[in-house]
Parts: C-alpha cells; sequence; structure tokens
C-alpha cells in the first residue's frame, strides 16, 4: 500500500541525508536541484530564517512544474544565541562553530516548502539540542575525520561528535539530521 497521494515528487535537495530519509519513508522521488545562494535578510526572526530559505530554493521552478508535480524544498539552520550558524566555508569555521555550541544548547530549525502548479505550504520544525563541553582534540579529531562542512553548524547529529557530545534533544531527531519527516509526512497528506 502507498500511503502517499499520487504525486511525481521533486525533492530539490542535493542532500544525501535529505535522499535516504525519503528513501527511508518509502517516498517515490526523483532528485532535481539549482544553485541557490543561502543569503536572507538582516532581523528575520529564528523560525522565519529557513522557511525564507525553502521558498527560494523553490523559486526555480516557478512556471516549470507540472500538474501532478509536487516540489519538496528544505533548508536547515543552527540558532546559537541569536545567531545564525550556517554551513562553514572551511575547517577553521567549523572547529570555530563548534567551539561555540560547546557546553551549550542551541535550536535546530528546518524550513520545508510544498509546491504544486495550484499551490504553496510551508512550515518549520524547531529542536532543542545540549552539547556537552567538548575538548579541542575531541572537536579537531571530528573535522579531521568527517569534514563536516557541508552540514549546518558543523556537525551531523549521526555522526561521531553526535554520538558523544550530544547529551540531551528535545523534538524531532530527524529535524536535525535534516528534514522533519514526522511534520512532512502529514502535510503532504494534508497538501
Amino acid at each position: 500500500m502507498n500511503w502517499f497521494p499520487s504525486y511525481r515528487y521533486i525533492l530539490a535537495s542535493g542532500s544525501p541525508r535529505r535522499q535516504q530519509i525519503l528513501a527511508d519513508l518509502g517516498l517515490p522521488f526523483v532528485v532535481k536541484t539549482y544553485d541557490v545562494p543561502e543569503i536572507f535578510p538582516d532581523g528575520l526572526p529564528m523560525t522565519e530564517v529557513p522557511v525564507f530559505l525553502a521558498r527560494e530554493k523553490a523559486r526555480p521552478f516557478e512556471g516549470e512544474l507540472l500538474p501532478g508535480d509536487l516540489l519538496i524544498t528544505a533548508d536547515t539552520i543552527v540558532w546559537l544565541e541569536g545567531e545564525v550558524l550556517g554551513k562553514p566555508a572551511d575547517q577553521a569555521a567549523a572547529r570555530q562553530m563548534l567551539q561555540k555550541l560547546s557546553g551549550k544548547q542551541h535550536q535546530v530549525v528546518t524550513g520545508v516548502c510544498l509546491k504544486s502548479c495550484e499551490k504553496e505550504t510551508t512550515f518549520f520544525a524547531v529542536t532543542n539540542v545540549d552539547f556537552k563541553p567538548l575538548t579541542d582534540a575531541e572537536i579537531d579529531y571530528y573535522i579531521e575525520q568527517y569534514n563536516p562542512v557541508d552540514k549546518a553548524g558543523a556537525y551531523g547529529i549521526q555522526e561521531w561528535i553526535g554520538y558523544i557530545g550530544i547529551t540531551h534533544v528535545e523534538g524531532s531527531y530527524f529535524n536535525v539530521v535534516g528534514l522533519p519527516v514526522q511534520k512532512l509526512y502529514a502535510e503532504i497528506l494534508n497538501f
């Protein structure tokens, strides 16, 4: 039995983690991406930043979607004390981000946009994540072994640093991986 409405699902994300989550969910999809800069207006509230970026990632598809298509775009940010930690530019920036996150709670926020020819809806999920104080040796080991420059906040919860460093998660674990799959499932059924 297929749980999903019969759309042609298009995932506009090159993230292997998002692709794996959708595959594990049993959602048939194709991947198509455009290079969209992850730039947002200053002063946006925490939950509006990733929703704005998810909408921006949907823009290149306007006029291209066919009847029966359902586009899924998403963006994930790490929010620490009023600052957005995006993807680090290099390993030095990754080290700096992990040092900032060490011993603190932060929020992981994913914004999602579902778009068809007829309509568009957006939603977001917020997860609180606590890191233990990390040593420089732990941070260096993680960066050298995993090179997390493709991840918001410079870490993957499903990798070594998450195993040893994350002490508490409040909210969706999968949101921290990159896609709030529980909410996405409900939103697709309601779309």
